[in-house]
Parts: structure tokens; sequence; C-alpha cells
């Protein structure tokens, strides 16, 4: 049903499937409507993959005076935990304090800033530590002898993107990947949209009433496409940054991470992924180039391990790499000149540009970050609404995402684990985790691992794999291996070999 006219096929539509664009349609769609989202690649396959997994205020950003960001992003850690508990949770954070570095006072206000600027209901508060002492410090470099512990989140990034999609699907949006925006043409008080199928290479046009271009990394580039922004014009532009992390074997016990200041005023992370491994990141250099295709860099590596290793009693090597990946953050920047100042201290705060040349209204999204999407998205689609002179109240702050009508994951897991005796409990946990309630929609019905099909190897069971490419989007064994899932670190080659000849028959429409 159109909110609009019937000039028009959608309301809508959002350009970008990463955690701004799909949280844009989510919250469009809520609101009654029409939405159409259209994404080049698959759902979340740039950047909203490719960060360091937290859910977080931004500690590092109290630095540079970005209460409001801050705040904002406090605020929106407990709106994410209590709406997906089962892809967000408390993760306790040491941060070691090295006297060559930002003084202890600095770092104690920072922490009480920290526990304080948003209301904080559900985590601990931060305290210092006894390094010597405590079990925290025993597998930290001599050095250190106090320290400090607070408490961030835990997110799983691509699912978030994905539920987000699915939740605004189930309210009557309409989401095409692998489908590319090529152009945009106002007319009028409408949008024509330009898409092409990437895989049959069909084009076609659609129209909106409103147009939200969300398209990250590439929001210039779609406006550019379209004789949108030229170098002269009042829109900004994007600083684009690379982000790269490793992934090790399991470094130590324990769920607790660590922050590790460098002398070059950046902080690395490492924390505990995937139960048996370790991931360090994040490193940030200026990027040129397709953003898709952003890899990391030997001296990235380098910079990691040397990071881990000055601060940990044991010692990483390149050759412990199992797996890493980039990704290039779409930095709004204030003075329209990417190349202002360090990557370290740029913004992370995002701006909603209204294009106030065109009839019919449109936004483009700069900036942003994957704690604040919901506040974004929710900014974003109350601000073009204005625009077009309509209304519709926000209500993503109350609403879980699909799966996360939990109050308690720990409870859950029980109830869950005494519901599905026959599946092993790493399985089951791993289920929990991913699915949420919404595992029930492929368990429902079974009474045992061999009800759920055939079995790929590595517990991948048809079941699964089938509801992945059927309401998740999933069309190629990477978007299954290491977007919808991490499989990809735990399952041998042979597992990933059948899964990829079963998928396509999954596809066609025949029987594995």
């Amino acid at each position: 049903m159109l909110y609009f006219t019937a000039m028009v096929d959608y309301d809508l539509c959002v350009i970008g499937g990463g955690i701004n664009g799909a949280g844009i349609a989510r919250d469009a769609a809520g609101r009654g409507l029409s939405v159409f989202l259209v994404e080049a690649g698959d759902l979340a396959s740039a950047t909203s993959s490719s960060s360091t997994k937290l859910i977080h205020g931004g500690l590092r950003y109290l630095e540079y005076f970005e209460f409001g960001l801050v705040r904002e992003s406090l605020k929106e850690r407990e709106i994410l935990l209590q709406g997906a508990p089962h892809l967000v949770w408390p993760l306790e954070f040491v941060l070691p304090h090295d006297e060559d570095q930002r003084p202890a006072w600095m770092i104690r206000l920072g922490l009480f800033l920290y526990d304080h600027l948003a209301g904080r209901k559900k985590l601990a508060g931060s305290r210092g530590l006894d390094l010597k002492s405590h079990e925290y410090g025993k597998i930290l470099a001599d050095r250190y002898q106090k320290g400090f512990v607070y408490s961030d989140c835990w997110g799983n990034d691509a699912r978030l993107v994905v539920l987000n999609a699915m939740d605004a699907m189930e309210r009557g949006a309409e989401i095409l990947t692998r489908t590319a925006c090529t152009r945009l043409h106002c007319q009028g008080d409408l949008w024509r949209v330009s898409i092409l199928d990437i895989g049959s290479g069909e084009e076609r046009d659609i129209t909106a009433a409103m147009v939200i271009n969300a398209a990250g990394p590439w929001v210039r580039g779609v406006l550019e496409a379209s004789d949108l922004a030229s170098k002269e014009s009042d829109v900004p532009r994007v600083r684009l940054v690379k982000g790269s992390h490793i992934v090790v074997p399991k470094r130590y016990e324990g769920n607790q991470a660590y922050l590790i200041q460098q002398k070059d005023k950046r902080v690395v992370f490492v924390i505990p992924y995937e139960h048996d491994f370790t991931l360090i990141g994040t490193t940030e250099e200026d990027y040129e180039g397709d953003p898709i295709a952003a890899q990391i860099s030997p001296g990235e590596v380098a910079y990691l391990c040397a990071a881990y290793n000055d601060a940990f009693r044991s010692q990483v090597l390149s050759g412990d790499v199992v797996w890493s990946y980039s990704g290039v953050r779409p930095l709004f920047s204030h003075g329209f000149d990417e190349g202002d100042g360090n990557a370290t201290s740029a913004s992370r705060d995002y701006r909603l540009y209204r294009h106030k040349d065109m009839q019919a209204p449109m936004i483009s999204v700069f900036g942003g970050k994957l704690t604040t999407h919901r506040h974004l998205a929710e900014e974003a689609v109350s601000k073009i609404l204005k625009m077009a002179g309509k209304s519709g109240a926000a209500w993503t702050f109350a609403d879980p995402l699909p799966g996360g009508d939990i109050d308690d994951f720990d409870a859950f897991l029980v109830t869950q684990g005494a519901r599905y005796l026959w599946i092993p409990e790493g399985l089951l946990e791993r289920y929990a985790r991913s699915y949420g309630t919404r595992m029930d929609r492929f368990l429902s019905g079974a009474g045992s691992l061999e009800d759920l099909g055939v079995h790929y190897g590595d517990d991948v069971y048809e079941a699964e794999i089938v509801y992945l490419v059927r309401y998740e989007w999933a069309r190629e064994v990477d978007d299954i291996l290491w977007r919808r899932s991490k499989l990809g670190l735990h399952v041998v080659p042979q597992t990933a070999q059948n899964l990829t000849r079963a998928l396509k028959e999954i596809l066609e429409g025949t029987n594995p």
C-alpha cells in the first residue's frame, strides 16, 4: 500500500544494503511506507561486515571531545542489548595503563564520563585493577602494573544488517541484492531509478516518491553518476579510511578483551573470537581505489603483530594469521577535504545531507558507525518525511529485531537445550546466537539430526542452509561461510565444497 500516490511504484527507494541502508528500510517499512532497497552486492558485503564487531560508545572519541557522539552511542548500546540479545552481549575490556601514554588521571576521568554520560543501566561500571595480582594481568608484559576494566558490547555486525533487512521485508519492503542503482533522475515530484541486475544484465526503471542514498563508500559515486554532485557543489565528501584485522588461533583463556594504547595515539583491540580464535585490530590508513577490493597489507599485519607482541608475554607472528579482513570506512569530511588531519582523529559522526535543489525529496547519508545505525535510520526517515510534508511515529527503539524477543539469553539457551536434547551443545549455542527464537523455524518438527536433512560436514545441515536461502538472501557460498556466519573459520575444505554444490542445487529448486 502506497503512503503517497499511485503515480509511483514505491514511497521510498533506499540505495545500499549495509547497516545504514538496512536500518532505514526497516524503520520506513515500520512506519507504513512502501520501501524498495537495492544493493549491488550481498547484504553487508563491504564495510558492514568488516568492523571490529563492537557495539560501543567509543571511549577514545572522548579525547577528541566528541561527547555528543559518545552519549548517543552509549544510549544505542543499551537499545541494541535489549532488542538483539542473541547478537549483542556484554564484554569486559582490560585497559593496561602505560606510563608513557595517557596519564592515569585522564583515563579515570574518561572512564567516569563513559560510565555516566548516558545513564548506564545494563552494564557494570569501570574499576581499577592491580595487574600484578589479577588473573587478567598474567598474560600481559611485565611493565604493566596497573590497569582499568570497563564494559562495552560485542556485536555480530553482518547479522545485524541481515536482521534489519529481514524485519523490513516482513513489514512489506522489497529487498533486491546483487542489483545496482545505475542512475537517479528527478522528474518533477518523483524519482526515476535505473537498476541493473548484476547476474542477468537486465536493466529496468522503478519510480519512487523519495530516495535515501546510503551507499556507504560509494555515496558520492552514486551522486556523481547521476550528475547530482560536482566538485564545486556543497555536497559533502567522504574520507575513505581502510581498517584491517587479523585473526589468530586463541591466545588466552577467558572472555575478557584488551584495549592496548599505541605510541601513535591509536588503540588496538584484542578480542576473544569464535571460541577458538583471537581477533586483533584495527589499523587506520587513508585509502584510494575501489572499496570492495580493499585488502590487508604486509605493513598492516606487521603493525598489528607488533602491537600485540609489545603488550603480551606470548608472541604473534605473521605466519600465525589464519584469516584477515579489511573494510573501508566512509568517514564524513567536515572540511570537504579528505586529506586534512590523520585518520585516527577523523570524526565517526554522520551527516544527513538534504538535496535542496530537487523537487522530489532526497537525502544522502555521509559517515556513521555500526552502533548508531538505528538512531541514524530513525533520524533519516523522520527528516525525509518532513521534507515531503508527511509524518510517521518513530518505533524501532522499542521493538526487537527478528529472533530478539528474548528476556534473558542464558535462560533462553537452557530452555532450547531442554527442547532440543538431541542437538550437540556447541551447535545449539551457535543456532541460538545466530538466529535467536528464529531457530525454531528450521528446527520445529525435527527430533534428530537426521531430520535436518543432508549433513554437509562440520555440523552444517541442509535445514539451516535452506532457511538462509529462503529468508536471508544467501546466494553464494561466501554469503553463508563469511557473512551469515563465520563458519569459514571452522569447516574443512570438503565441507565448503559440499556446501557449494548443494547451494547451487537449492537455488535451482532441486533436492541436494
